[in-house]
């Protein structure tokens, strides 16, 4: 990558062109509890903007002369499911997208946040990255799946007892499909885990969507997905948003919440291991338990890594792979949309409408089945979720890209299988 692109999709501050583009969407600017903790005023830092967050009543003192002498900036601002969004791009702004995570009933639904230092872009890209977790996620033994409740690779695969942990760790080179869509681009990844030509052949299938502008949805196990957002703070730091959206129970919040405040600290959210501290590496650790050493907490694994690049990552010295696919797919859609916005029009991945995102996913899935239908596994799984969800059963599952489908213009010339291609549409119920 040239200098000046790597410049062109890092920088997102006012009147950068990364920052017009990103300014065309909501933002995560808040959680929801932050303003119902008692603080009347949350102070924030978005897009290199330093703003005020707070509830106000209508109306001012009606001899006050302020008004015709003072003008501020106002964003408007909405909340849906535990987080609070502003939008801060000129005109009218458009509609949240059709995302699971926003139609869910509150109940079913938990919010929470994390800080990084360093730039957004590469917090996002490790979350679209299919291999790394089979490294930088590695467990040496596995707990049991009946408590892995809230916990990120920790439970077991649909439709099998077979705990996460030990399918990344013995399965280390998946094979990795993407395919561009209208919101972003769906990752697919392929861990076979029986011999060639074994009857009864299974494959461990994932399945996990980048979404414009900067989120990714990703399972947490067979019936919760996270949604997470990756923020500019500034060009240096950024936090993560994310949202836990449940299909089939209500979410225990006060379980989900207190297992992730032992990391963070308040009212910043801040990690306890940090660069400063060197993550509380542990030695022993990581010669008998983890890969990292840093503890049983994906996130901090993730942090390490992408704090590790430095705070703005020079791209112009890497060597990407095949496995690298996704991130390569993005990253080309991301200077596309920047220069759509700096050439006077809207992204196509800009989502200003309520049509259905794949059945107001997009559905990621983790699961095991059938060598060589994944496709099929994976409309079939989702179909028989969606049915038993007390929320969701009466939505139509159209799992295709769009009408288009995949142009073979956007293929990728060095690899013509970047591409996965899809059709069909199947009805929940």
């Amino acid at each position: 990558m040239k200098a000046e692109e790597n410049e062109r999709i890092t920088r997102t501050g006012p009147g950068t062109a990364g920052g017009d583009w990103m300014r065309r969407y909501w933002q995560p600017v808040a959680l929801t509890e932050e303003l119902d903790t008692g603080r009347p005023v949350v102070p924030l830092r978005l897009l290199g903007e330093d703003l005020v967050l707070f509830r106000s009543d209508d109306g001012t003192p009606e001899d006050s002369t302020l008004p015709s002498k003072v003008r501020l900036t106002a964003y408007p601002v909405q909340e849906r499911n535990g987080i609070v969004w502003g939008y801060l791009g000129p005109g009218d702004p458009p509609e949240l997208p059709a995302l699971d995570c926003f139609a869910a009933p509150d109940a079913y639904t938990f919010a929470f946040k994390g800080f990084l230092d360093c730039n957004w872009l590469q917090a996002l890209e490790v979350g679209i990255d299919p291999a790394h977790a089979s490294y930088l996620h590695r467990f040496e033994e596995d707990e049991d799946p009946e408590e892995s409740y809230g916990k990120q690779f920790r439970g077991a695969s649909l439709g099998t007892d077979l705990p996460m942990t030990k399918i990344l760790r013995e399965y280390g080179r998946p094979e990795i499909s993407n395919a561009r869509t209208d919101y972003g681009q769906r990752i697919v990844a392929l861990r076979r885990l029986d011999k060639e030509g074994q009857d009864g052949s299974r494959t461990h299938v994932r399945i996990t969507h980048q979404v414009f502008p900067h989120g990714i949805t990703i399972p947490l196990s067979a019936t919760m997905s996270i949604t997470q957002w990756h923020v500019p703070v500034d060009d240096t730091s950024c936090y993560w948003y994310a949202m836990f959206t449940s299909l089939d129970h209500p979410v225990d919040k006060a379980t989900m919440r207190a297992q992730r405040l032992e990391g963070i600290t308040l009212p910043d959210y801040k990690p306890v291991r940090n660069r400063a501290n060197n993550y509380l590496f542990d030695p022993e650790e990581q010669r008998s338990a983890t890969y990292t050493g840093l503890g049983s907490d994906i996130n901090v694994h993730d942090q390490m890594a992408v704090e590790a690049q430095g705070r703005i990552h020079d791209r112009t010295r890497e060597k990407l792979s095949r496995s690298d696919k996704a991130i390569i797919t993005y990253r080309r859609q991301l200077l596309a949309a920047i220069d759509e916005v700096a050439q006077g029009r809207s992204p196509v991945t800009l989502l200003e409408d309520k049509a259905e995102v794949e059945s107001r996913g997009p559905i990621p899935l983790d699961g095991i089945g059938p060598t060589g239908r994944w496709e099929e596994f994976w409309a079939e799984a989702i179909a028989d979720l969606r049915a038993a969800s007390p929320w969701a059963s009466t939505w139509t599952a159209a799992l295709e890209t769009g009408p288009a489908g995949v142009r073979a213009e956007d293929a990728e010339p060095e690899d013509p299988t970047v591409f996965a291609p899809r059709s069909g549409a199947v009805p929940t119920q």
